[in-house]
């Protein structure tokens, strides 16, 4: 179990890693021209760069603190984050009827639900 929650906050924060940096370092207008990022038409720019770096910190989040040693705890509470943030995702995609990317985005949640679980209830840091 221990492996497979590795595995799967790896998955997570690999995800969180791109989508962060895609959405720190890339302008809105070249974001809002790609396929998914349609989104972006709608949100301030500012916004878009609060959302990148708010998946830049999930990602650090996820895996950090339990390699380090260091407040641990904050893996599952980061999950619990990426939980709230995939359900703003799927609302948002889903108004815009992406409904892939709403998928997508439950299968981002339901990794996040797990790690969450894992490391909270069946396999915390010590």
């Amino acid at each position: 179990m221990h492996t497979t929650l590795w595995i799967a906050a790896g998955l997570l924060a690999a995800v969180a890693l791109v989508g962060g940096i895609s959405k720190t370092f890339v302008s809105k207008e070249e974001l809002s021209r790609h396929r998914g990022g349609e989104w972006t038409r709608n949100a301030s720019a500012r916004m878009v760069k609060t959302l990148g770096i708010l998946e830049l910190l999930a990602a650090v989040g996820l895996i950090l603190p339990a390699v380090l040693g260091i407040a641990p705890v904050l893996v599952p509470v980061t999950a619990l984050c990426w939980v709230v943030l995939m359900v703003g995702a799927m609302a948002t995609h889903g108004r815009l009827r992406q409904f892939h990317l709403v998928a997508l985005n439950a299968v981002y949640l339901a990794l996040a639900v797990f790690v969450f679980w894992g490391r909270t209830f069946v396999q915390p840091f010590a």
